[in-house]
């Protein structure tokens, strides 16, 4: 980092940190967390607890089941059971399923469900079937897979991301298709003219959302796609709000590195709302909480150094380190970073 840490002895302990994740960047970051936390002395040696809120408007219902996207990769990933290579998904899978669905000619054939995977969304369909929340659900499937964190929902409530796109066949020259197809059809290959979250003016945060966030000790906003993942969590009305009020530091890790995103689709989004793909852009996107947004403290990878003035004047605190999530070594690195960087604005 460019400026002088916090002494070690006026550190105040973490004991509770919420987390607003999407998926794969999300999930990534926070493995790393966690190695960074178990490293760490507590009075009494108890660890600190993680809070993990992620998005659900990636959420799809394909073949009469309810897929949560985010909340399935967070759960994989830390729960050791996530296809490595791939960032999402079952290891070992198979797709058995997904070939048989296709030989009798079922759509889509573009999003494919794996046979371990299946399982996941065939508990979580008949449980939302027979009237537990989203959040209940979560929980229970969690007990399976012990993720060291709780993973809530940002709302129970279906949210689900559109994407505008051209379509020379419409009468007005576009379409709006789910978020999924943009993304696993499309590859996000054509231009995102409009991103409409269909639902999220009218839900409201999950069961312990508000009161994880205002309750932490630090609020961390990671490398997730900050405009249909921490962009949505953020459009749920109540948590926003949550994030003003709150007495932790909130601070923020750039998902853009030397003017590119470092996975996904952020800078085809960050365009489609007219953000500039930079760290320092997606920075402003966020605001400081010193005037109307939500962020105390941002940390820009090293090639972005020349960022810090322009978000520094923004009124959000800022430092450059290495933000490559190569390893766990240099994930828990970057942990360790934005927790200094928490402790500096606290301080």
């Amino acid at each position: 980092m460019t400026s002088s840490p916090v002494p070690p002895t006026a550190r105040r302990p973490v004991t509770s940190v919420t987390v607003l994740s999407g998926g794969v960047g999300g999930a990534r970051f926070l493995q790393g967390l966690l190695r960074h936390l178990e490293g760490l002395e507590r009075p009494g040696g108890q660890p600190a607890r993680v809070t993990v809120v992620t998005n659900t408007a990636d959420d799809i219902w394909l073949h009469g089941l309810k897929i949560c996207p985010d909340l399935d990769t967070v759960m994989y990933t830390l729960g050791d059971g996530i296809d490595t290579e791939r960032g999402w998904g079952r290891t070992d899978e198979t797709w058995h399923a997904k070939d048989e669905l296709a030989a009798y000619g079922v759509e889509p054939t573009w999003f494919g469900l794996g046979d371990r995977d299946l399982a996941t969304h065939l508990v979580r369909t008949q449980m939302l079937e027979a009237g537990y929340p989203l959040s209940a659900v979560t929980e229970a499937l969690c007990r399976r897979w012990q993720p060291g964190v709780t993973l809530l929902p940002m709302t129970d409530d279906r949210v689900e991301t559109h994407i505008v796109v051209d379509d020379a066949d419409e009468p007005s020259g576009q379409r709006a298709i789910h978020f999924q197809e943009y993304w696993v059809r499309l590859h996000a290959e054509v231009p995102a003219r409009a991103v409409v979250p269909v639902g999220l003016e009218r839900s409201t945060p999950g069961p312990g959302v508000v009161e994880a966030i205002t309750g932490a000790d630090v609020v961390i906003v990671p490398p997730s796609n900050p405009v249909v993942s921490v962009g949505t969590i953020l459009g749920v009305p109540g948590i926003r709000e949550a994030l003003r009020s709150t007495a932790a530091p909130v601070v923020g890790l750039s998902p853009v590195v030397a003017g590119h995103h470092v996975r996904g689709m952020a800078a085809q989004l960050l365009t489609a709302i007219d953000v500039e793909v930079s760290a320092a852009g997606v920075a402003e996107h966020y605001g400081s909480r010193s005037g109307d947004g939500v962020l105390d403290g941002w940390l820009v990878d090293t090639a972005d150094a020349a960022d810090v003035a322009r978000v520094r004047a923004a009124g959000i605190a800022c430092e450059a380190a290495p933000l490559m999530m190569t390893d766990h070594d240099a994930t828990a690195a970057m942990a360790r970073a934005v927790l200094d960087l928490a402790e500096e604005v606290r301080a």
